[in-house]
């Protein structure tokens, strides 16, 4: 079988090394081979914390390949993704270029193999479309990362980012929305992270894809391809809600035709609630994914196999909604000189 992952994460070391430079918040702890720490603030009760199997590709790769099939892999940042707008604007738009680079260097490696979505910093508007076009245009780059928070003092929808959103949609290129640490971690602190990872980042994945519907950008770019990580977080099980109070926004379609339009993925340790996100999104919106390395790739592949598939609809999950949806094409093959 012929897989895409499409919630795959890869990190390059270069950009922690240099986020270990900071002096100041945030900043990332160096605090062993390969294992990084990194701090928003001062006493924070939660760090997001690396360990080794992020960094080495080819090992994951290898990973894949104990599998018993042909895995090839879409790169996203993941909840780091929030780092680079909680710099200064200038930093943010280096480090981002910096992370840029290494995943446009990695597809060029792994040509076919390896699709990289881009960092992109939102402190500041025109920094974020320069990245983006850099990112898209010169390096190649399938998508984009988009943040579920920009820290306290910013949210996704703010009326500023309105540009960014007027040329993802323009670039017709992929939105990876994930959550972040940036929200509930203070709200659901204890217990040694299990509340905040149970529910936070669900809980802020799917806050931050409402106030994309709320605000009415869905509705301002049809074309806005969304996808939201981990089956749609919390919203497909509580999409009547949504419908019921979400009269107040005066949108001119039910919260839920928006939802609808965007794309998911089957990252979830629970076979039912993977089968429901194909219930609810459609077929034809729903990837696979493994969250990798967050989650193993073998448990990933067992938990799907149980949902009871047909053949057709589980190729189109496997392999063939990512390359429609995500706009992966095959890479050039350079023809040898006659000899």
């Amino acid at each position: 079988m012929h897989i895409i992952d499409s919630h795959f994460h890869w990190w390059p070391r270069s950009v922690f090394e240099a986020f270990a430079k900071r002096t100041s918040y945030p900043r990332v702890t160096i605090e062993a081979e390969d294992v990084y720490g990194y701090v928003r603030r001062d006493n924070a009760d939660y760090v997001l914390r690396s360990w080794p199997e992020w960094f080495d590709l080819d090992k994951q790769f290898e990973h894949m390949d104990n599998l018993g099939h042909q895995v090839d892999v879409v790169s996203s940042i993941g909840p780091f993704s929030i780092s680079f707008s909680e710099v200064p604007k200038e930093e943010g738009r280096d480090l981002a270029m910096m992370w840029n680079e290494e995943m446009a260097s990695m597809q060029r490696k792994y040509p076919g193999r390896f699709w990289a979505s881009a960092a992109v910093p939102l402190s500041d508007t025109q920094v974020a479309l320069d990245v983006i076009d850099h990112a898209i245009n010169d390096l190649g780059l399938m998508g984009v990362n988009i943040p579920g928070s920009i820290g306290m003092d910013s949210r996704i929808d703010a009326p500023r980012l309105e540009p960014v959103y007027d040329r993802i949609e323009q670039l017709n290129i992929p939105m990876f929305l994930h959550p972040t640490d940036a929200i509930f971690e203070q709200v659901m602190d204890g217990y040694n992270g299990a509340l905040f990872l149970s529910l936070g980042r669900v809980m802020e994945v799917s806050a931050a894809a409402m106030r994309l519907v709320f605000s009415g950008i869905m509705e301002r770019h049809p074309e806005l391809k969304v996808v939201m990580s981990h089956t749609g977080g919390a919203l497909p099980y509580q999409s009547g809600r949504m419908d019921k109070n979400g009269k107040k926004a005066k949108l001119p379609k039910d919260p839920s035709v928006y939802l609808k339009r965007m794309y998911t993925d089957t990252v979830s340790p629970h076979t039912a609630g993977m089968k429901f996100a194909i219930e609810y999104y459609g077929v034809d919106h729903v990837m696979y994914g493994t969250d990798y390395p967050c989650w193993s790739p073998a448990a990933a592949l067992k938990f799907f196999g149980e949902i009871g598939l047909s053949a057709a609809d589980q190729q189109k999950i496997f392999y063939d909604n990512a390359r429609r949806i995500l706009n992966l094409k095959d890479p050039v093959v350079k023809k040898a000189a006659a000899e």
